[in-house]
Parts: structure tokens; C-alpha cells; sequence
């Protein structure tokens, strides 16, 4: 806990101090929201809109007087040091409020997708014991539903409204006073190191229940590579990632990698169905600097017609999630002037493998991994592969880089199969090729083995994505007879396209023209939509499930 004898940092010692040594003591709620609002009280944290153009606007002061009045009534309902508080609200000003509250407290918060449904919630409140959940009144009753069978959640929290039997933030700022926003200093209380835990994510795993990634504090501090080399962010800019409160992502962009360097931050509160190109005018309004997306966004606002939108202040981009594929890349530089800088990283990291703002991108390339990261390709038996080789993704974890997660809370199975003899394994696969630069080949389990040989999916949907025909796919393996597995693709047909016989023998002509013949689909299927985890990305194992059953169905009746 922060108290008299809490060292201040300046975010050049927090940089310097990554690139050496972490302090022993680190608290982001104080030492980097705080420390902004201290050293400039007219420093501009978030500028915050919704689609019906409401607005408002937060320094870093105002948002340190408001989680302190937060961090204040968590203390008064029992949050202390190493409770977990659920944190499950829209992209709405509250969610900064209550996260930074619950970290200046050394209470471990996670984020949770508003999306979720009750059975969802019920299984993430009871595996991770959490003892308040902090939510509106939009979805309230989803908690209301489950709350007699989590014996752990002791507190319910709305942020917008009252509601009998809930805890209300509107009322605790107004009655009978308006609550302190001097954080109270309760007897025993510790400040927290930099190894203390902070966060929790649910991994948005394709298969299986998700698993709860538990974060340092040391994570915020590992966000200096995200920021500042991978997003390009300069104290002046204004910094806009997309993404929704309840993942990872969010972290990166919207909290960590921006406030590290002072930068504000832009947040568009998106409900309901959302079009992709309605970001086009939000980049033009508030020229925004600096730039991040996921795949799939990008893929619909090259749809769009970029040059009627003044996008002159925007100096550069980025996107992670899924690797992007360079046609998308192509017609994003023509239409903004802009290449696209890729990144790579998961629930469990920060940015680790980057094409960093002082790199030459390669079309579809990860990028190289990053200072202080130790990344090789393995074999299955744990030793490197050689230049151009596909290889397991290997992250050296003896010491830790910052940013690494400590592990799979109460998952002693999962730590065991994902550290071994000092490494740790994404599950991801790559190559490496001789300049350095990492190329994605795909989950270790997405890879595709067809009369002896093994493609990686990624490469087949870009020489898809090609094709002017093809909006979005995915390719998985179907079982065949005779090759033991075929590469199959999925197909959403861009605007002004008809599924034809014709067609699929035009994009398959295509596919073995771009890449290597033997990867071609030799199967196509055209679907209006692709199964997708709720933080959007493709679904795989569904559509090779799918396969596989359509495959005993059909050997079943022969």
C-alpha cells in the first residue's frame, strides 16, 4: 500500500528500470496515474464518447480523486489487499474508476466481458472466489440469477442506479456526504510490490472451459514495450485501440500502454450491432494519432472508401489478435498511406514478438521479439528449429520477463504442460526466417497434415483474402479418404458475389498461383458467417469438428 515511504518514479526510471532491473515496489495506481495527476493537473487522460455523440472528457487528476473516492468504498464494504473484485461493465468511464480503485488497494481485479451469459458467470465467480462484482444495471440481473449459488460473492456493485439489496455508486458519492477522494489509510496496510498479484483474465481459449491468467503488478510495467515501441505513443498523442473492457486487449491499449507514457487515451462506447466503418468518422472528429485494431475490423474498413475521410493526423497503426493478412495491408497503405504494424501476443504476455515503430514491417510477419524477451521455435522435444523451419513458440521464464503471467490460478495440469525446463509454450507455432522476423503459422493444434505434408492455415487464408471475391474465412483440415485430411475453406462472399461452381474453381486457380499448389482448398464451402469467441477470433476447432462429424455421418451410411 502507498504510504510516506513510497518511492516516487519518474516513466523514464519505470523504462529504464524494465530495460535493468523492476523495482521491488510498484503500484500503477500510484505511481503512474497518481504521479500524472501530481506532476500536471491538466493532463488529459481519456476523452470518452458514445455512439450518440455524448461526451466527456477525465485528466489524470480527476481520475485520481475519483478511484481514490472508489478505492475508498471498497474499503468501507470489505475489499482488501488480495481480494478479487469482477469488473464486468461497457466501455464506460466507471470501469477505469473501479480498476484503478481495486489496484491502488492491492485487490486483484478482472475484467469480464459484458456478453456473458449466467452460466458463464456463475462458473467464473466460483472458480476464481470472487468476493464483489462490479456491474450496471443493464446487467444486473444475470447476477442476481446466480448470486445464491456463489457462496464467495459477498458484494454486488451497480454503478448506474439502485437496486435493492446492491451496493450503489451513485448514492455512496452522494450520501450523506460525498465520499473522500483522500484514499483512507486503515492500520496494516501494505503497499504492494511489483510482484504482487494485480489481475486476473479468463483466457478466451477456442476449446475447453477458459483458464484464469493471474498478472504481477509488474504487468503495467511490461506495457512500456507495448506503448511506447510496438503503438508508437508519444506523451502528446491521442491513443485509440479497439477493443472491448472485458479482454487483454483492452489492458494494452486503453489503460497500461497510453498512461505509461501520459498519453490520453480515446474511448468509444459501442453497444449493439456495430459497423466497423462508423470508426472511420470517430478517427476523423477527434483526429486521432495513433491507431490499433483487430484483423477483422481492418478487413471491413478497407471496404469502406478511405479518401473521403480526413485521417491526416493519424501517424500509425498497428493490430494483434490474429495475424492480418497483406492484402489488407496493401489496401490500407492505399488508401491511408499507412502500413499496418503487426504484433503478437496473448492473454498470458504483453507485446513479446513486435514489428516495432522503428522496424521495416513485412507483409504478414509478427515481427521480431522484443528487448528483454528471450523467444526461440522448438521441436516437440524442446530443441531449437533451424531458419525457415515451423517451431513451437518458446518464451524463456527464468527470471520472468515483466509482463509474463505468474500462472493458471488452481490449474496445477495447465502450469505443468505450459512451463517446462524454464520455457514457457504458447501453444502458438512460427518460422523464423533468416532476417530475424517471425511469420504465424497457427495454433499447434490448427496445423494441417495432408499427404505428409503440414500447412499452416494462415498463409492458405491470405492467398485466399486475395481474391477480390473473398470478405473473410477460414480454412481448417477435413477428413478424406485417400489423403487422410484435405485443406477446406470457409467462405464469406464479398459484397456483389453469388456462391457459384465456377467461382470456387476461380479461387482455387487463384490459391495455387499465389502459394505453393499443394496448399490449395480443395474444398469450399460459402457461409454467411464464421464461428467466433466472444473477443472475436475464429473459431477453428467448431468448423473441424463439424467436418469430422459430417465425415462419420457420412462413412457411417456408405
Amino acid at each position: 500500500m502507498h504510504d510516506a515511504e513510497h518511492t516516487k518514479m519518474e516513466p523514464e526510471d519505470v523504462l529504464s528500470s524494465y530495460l535493468e532491473e523492476v523495482p521491488e515496489y510498484f503500484n500503477f495506481g500510484f505511481d503512474v496515474v497518481d504521479m500524472w495527476a501530481k506532476k500536471d493537473r491538466n493532463r488529459l487522460a481519456m476523452i470518452w464518447t458514445d455512439q450518440e455523440g455524448h461526451e466527456k472528457d477525465f485528466t489524470f487528476r480527476h481520475l485520481m480523486n475519483l478511484s481514490n473516492q472508489a478505492a475508498n468504498m471498497l474499503l468501507k464494504y470489505g475489499i482488501n489487499k488480495g481480494d478479487r473484485v469482477m469488473i464486468m461493465l461497457h466501455r464506460v468511464p466507471e470501469w477505469w474508476i473501479f480498476a484503478i480503485a481495486a489496484i491502488k488497494l492491492g485487490a486483484i481485479f478482472c475484467p469480464t466481458p459484458t456478453m456473458l451469459t449466467p452460466k458463464d458467470l456463475k462458473y467464473r465467480v466460483n472458480v476464481g472466489k470472487f468476493k464483489m462484482i462490479v456491474t450496471d444495471v443493464e446487467n444486473s440481473g444475470k447476477v442476481d440469477e446466480i448470486c445464491s449459488e456463489c457462496p464467495t460473492l459477498v458484494s454486488r456493485f451497480v454503478v448506474d442506479g439502485e437496486i435493492p439489496g446492491w451496493l450503489s455508486y451513485p448514492i455512496e458519492l452522494t450520501y450523506p456526504a460525498p465520499a473522500s477522494t483522500n484514499l483512507v489509510q486503515l492500520p496494516g496496510m501494505k503497499r504492494t510490490k511489483s510482484s504482487d498479484p494485480m489481475l486476473i483474465f479468463f483466457s478466451s481459449g477456442t476449446s475447453g472451459e477458459p483458464k484464469m491468467v493471474l498478472h504481477s503488478e509488474a504487468h503495467a510495467i511490461g506495457h512500456v514495450l507495448t506503448g511506447k515501441y510496438w503503438l508508437d505513443i508519444k506523451p502528446n498523442d491521442l491513443h485509440f485501440t479497439l477493443a472491448d473492457t472485458g479482454w487483454g486487449k483492452c489492458a494494452w491499449g486503453k489503460l497500461f500502454g497510453p498512461w505509461m507514457q501520459g498519453a490520453c487515451t480515446l474511448v468509444y462506447d459501442i453497444r449493439g450491432k456495430f459497423k466497423a466503418t462508423a470508426l472511420l468518422p470517430v478517427l476523423e472528429k477527434y483526429e486521432v494519432t495513433t491507431f490499433c485494431a483487430p484483423p477483422t475490423v481492418y478487413r471491413m474498413l478497407i471496404l469502406a472508401d478511405l479518401d473521403k475521410f480526413d485521417l491526416s493526423q493519424l501517424r500509425h497503426c498497428s493490430s494483434a489478435g490474429e495475424p492480418l493478412n497483406p492484402e489488407v495491408i496493401r489496401v490500407w497503405e492505399k488508401g491511408t498511406g499507412l502500413t499496418i504494424y503487426e504484433g503478437y501476443g496473448q492473454t498470458e504476455t504483453v507485446l513479446c514478438i513486435g514489428t516495432l515503430s522503428d522496424m521495416e514491417p513485412k507483409l504478414g510477419s509478427m515481427g521480431k521479439p522484443v528487448p528483454g524477451w528471450k523467444i526461440e521455435l522448438h521441436d516437440d522435444d524442446g530443441k531449437p528449429v533451424s531458419v525457415g523451419e515451423e517451431g513451437r513458440i518458446a518464451i524463456w521464464s527464468k527470471p520472468k520477463p515483466p509482463g509474463l503471467f505468474l500462472e493458471y490460478v488452481g490449474n496445477p495440469d495447465a502450469n505443468r504442460e505450459a512451463f517446462q525446463d524454464g520455457w514457457y509454450y504458447t501453444g502458438d507455432k512460427a518460422y523464423m526466417d533468416e532476417d530475424g522476423y517471425f511469420w504465424f503459422v497457427g495454433r499447434a493444434d490448427d496445423v494441417i497434415k495432408s499427404s505428409g505434408y503440414r500447412i499452416g492455415p494462415f498463409e492458405v487464408e491470405s492467398a485466399l483474402m486475395e481474391h477480390p471475391a473473398v470478405q473473410e474465412c477460414a480454412v481448417v483440415g477435413s477428413p478424406d479418404v485417400i489423403r487422410g485430411m484435405i485443406v477446406k475453406a470457409f467462405v464469406i462472399l464479398a459484397p456483389g458475389f453469388e456462391p457459384s461452381e465456377a467461382l470456387v474453381k476461380d479461387i482455387q486457380k487463384y490459391v495455387k498461383r499465389t502459394t505453393a499448389p499443394y496448399k490449395y482448398p480443395r474444398a469450399i464451402e460459402f457461409v454467411d458467417e464464421l464461428p467466433k469467441t466472444i473477443s472475436g477470433k475464429i473459431r477453428r476447432n467448431v468448423l473441424r469438428d463439424l467436418e469430422l462429424e459430417r465425415h462419420n455421418s457420412n462413412h457411417g451410411t456408405e
